[in-house]
């Protein structure tokens, strides 16, 4: 295995880690398919940087955060939930993208590309994954209370809004790093299942967390190597949904404890 291959993995492995962590909380926020939608919101600069060639994560990050603050914009102006409000800005975003990127590159946009990585992205990467996890430790006491009484959070002085818009930023540097491998169309499935799966197993919060993490790191290890070794894909990002689907199927037969 060649040192960006290397990188590639680990990287992969990083944001199966950040994933699992932050699943727990949106599926806690009932946002999970909201979350969904999220990554969608990168299409658009994604097909602008492959249109004009520059870095397509540059041009995804753009999108992604842009539509994440409309998002939470709009939200908080119109009260709208999130779910209705992230589909409004989705379905802008979707066809807005699936316009620009040219057809050669859609697939690669969508669906990612199994490339090697290098040192300076893995580098990013992982000061992503490390802001991702380290803004999920400071966050989670007000994100607990605002996810179980958002009154009695208010009331103790936890800005809601603040926390509802770092969190929904820490969602979207979480799809950013999962571009790479997932593309915007499967990017956040390993923030839905990892989370699903580890919900039908424990009840505690810290074991909630732990599960589903193990999950998400577990996900991307076995979809690398059967991909590498059976299929052979120039992308990752199916087999590493489709066990983290099956570690959900098997979830389902498992009692909690």
């Amino acid at each position: 295995m060649h040192q960006g291959q290397f990188l590639f993995l680990l990287l992969a492995l990083l944001f199966g880690l950040a994933a699992g962590l932050v699943g727990c909380f949106a599926l806690m926020k009932r946002m999970l398919l909201a979350g969904d939608v999220i990554s969608h919101l990168a299409l658009p600069g994604l097909g602008l940087a492959f249109l004009y060639k520059i870095d397509p994560l540059i041009g995804g990050a753009a999108t992604l955060f842009a539509g994440t603050l409309l998002v939470w914009r709009l939200q908080k102006k119109t009260g709208l939930t999130t779910d209705a409000t992230i589909g409004v800005v989705f379905a802008a975003a979707l066809a807005l993208g699936a316009i620009v990127t040219p057809r050669e590159d859609l697939i690669d946009a969508l669906f990612g590309e199994l490339q090697q990585v290098s040192l300076r992205g893995f580098f990013l990467g992982l000061v992503a994954t490390l802001a991702i996890a380290a803004s999920l430790f400071l966050l989670k006491d007000r994100l607990a209370l605002t996810i179980f009484s958002p009154d009695l959070a208010a009331s103790t002085g936890v800005n809601v809004n603040r926390v509802n818009l770092l969190f929904l930023l820490v969602f979207s540097l979480t799809v950013l790093v999962g571009l790479r491998f997932m593309g915007t169309l499967l990017a956040s499935a390993l923030i839905i299942l990892p989370a699903a799966a580890a919900r039908q197993l424990t009840d505690k919060l810290s074991g909630f967390l732990l599960v589903s993490a193990a999950i998400g790191v577990l996900s991307v290890l076995a979809g690398f190597v059967f991909n590498t070794l059976v299929l052979k894909l120039s992308t990752v990002g199916p087999t590493i949904v489709l066990f983290s689907a099956l570690f959900f199927a098997l979830s389902l037969l498992a009692e909690k404890n």
